[in-house]
C-alpha cells in the first residue's frame, strides 16, 4: 500500500537520496515529471537560471513551460510593447495587455502559474555586444525566442565567449527550424548561417508554429539542466507544416568560423 506522505514515495523509490530539498507542494507539482528523471535532476531546474530573450510567438511557451516545470529563475527581456497583431500567437498577452509590456504581462502570468519561479524582468533590446554578455552572464542557458537576426547573432557570440548553451529557433508562416549551440561541443550559429539571413518585417505567422517550436525550445532546455536524453547539438531540425514533414540535417563547426573557430 502506497504511502500517503510524497516525500515518503520518493524517498522509497530513489534511495540513493538521503534527504529531499524539495517541499511537499513542489513534489505533487512536479510528480508526472519527477517520475521521469528523478528527484535530483528536479533539484537541479530549482537550483537554475533560464533567460528568455524574446517574450512573442516563442517566448509564450518557453516560459510558460519552464515555469511550469520549475525551472528556479527566469530572465525576461523584451522591449516592445503589446499589441494588437500579436494576438494570433503570444498566448502570454490578452486583450487586457494591449500597449503594457511584454515583460510585464509576461510576468504577471507567470507568477499566478507557479508562485515557486523567480522571476527578473528586462525591458530592453540587446542592441551590442556588451548588453547580450550582461544577459548571458546571469543564465545557465539562454533562449534565443527571437524575430531578428542581428541579435540572435550577438546572443551567439556571448554564448560562444562565455561557453554557454544557447537554444535558438526560428519560424515563418507554417516553417521552422532548430537547433542547440553548446559551445566547443557543436556549432555556433555562424558556422550555419555565415552571412546574416534577410530580415522581413512584417513576416506571416500562423500562432501553432511558434508554439510547436517554442515547446521543443523548452523541451530542450530541460534536457539540457537535467542531463536527460539528447539535445540537438549538431542538428538542424527543419519542419515544414503545410506538408507536415520533419528533416534533421546534420550540421558541423567550420574551423574558420570567426565566433567559435578557435574554441578547444
Amino acid at each position: 500500500m502506497p504511502s500517503p506522505l510524497p516525500e515518503l514515495n520518493y524517498l522509497l523509490s530513489n534511495t540513493r537520496y538521503t534527504t529531499v530539498v524539495l517541499t511537499s507542494e513542489e513534489l505533487e507539482r512536479y510528480d508526472r515529471q519527477i517520475r521521469m528523471w528523478g528527484v535530483e535532476a528536479q533539484e537541479k531546474l530549482r537550483g537554475a537560471t533560464v533567460a528568455v530573450v524574446g517574450l512573442g510567438g516563442l517566448g509564450s511557451p518557453v516560459a510558460t513551460y519552464l515555469a511550469a516545470a520549475g525551472v528556479g529563475r527566469l530572465i525576461l527581456v523584451d522591449s516592445e510593447p503589446v499589441e494588437l497583431s500579436n494576438l494570433n500567437r503570444q498566448f502570454l498577452h490578452w486583450t487586457s495587455d494591449i500597449g503594457r509590456l511584454k515583460v510585464e504581462s509576461a510576468a504577471e502570468k507567470l507568477r499566478k502559474l507557479n508562485p515557486n519561479v523567480q522571476l527578473e524582468v528586462y525591458s530592453k533590446r540587446i542592441n551590442t555586444l556588451e548588453d547580450a554578455l550582461e544577459i548571458a552572464s546571469k543564465a545557465d542557458v539562454v533562449v534565443d525566442c527571437l524575430d531578428n537576426w542581428k541579435t540572435r547573432f550577438l546572443l551567439n557570440e556571448a554564448c560562444v565567449a562565455l561557453r554557454k548553451p544557447l537554444v535558438h529557433a526560428a519560424v515563418r508562416g507554417l516553417y521552422g527550424q532548430l537547433m542547440v549551440v553548446k559551445p566547443g561541443e557543436g556549432p555556433c550559429l555562424r558556422c550555419v548561417f555565415p552571412t546574416e539571413p534577410r530580415e522581413e518585417r512584417p513576416f506571416p505567422i500562423v500562432g501553432p508554429t511558434p508554439g510547436v517550436f517554442g515547446s521543443l525550445e523548452a523541451q530542450e532546455v530541460l534536457k539540457l539542466l537535467t542531463g536527460y536524453g539528447e539535445v540537438a547539438v549538431g542538428k538542424l531540425v527543419l519542419v515544414d507544416g503545410v506538408r507536415l514533414s520533419f528533416d534533421v540535417l546534420r550540421v558541423e563547426r567550420r574551423k574558420d568560423c570567426p565566433v567559435c573557430g578557435r574554441l578547444g
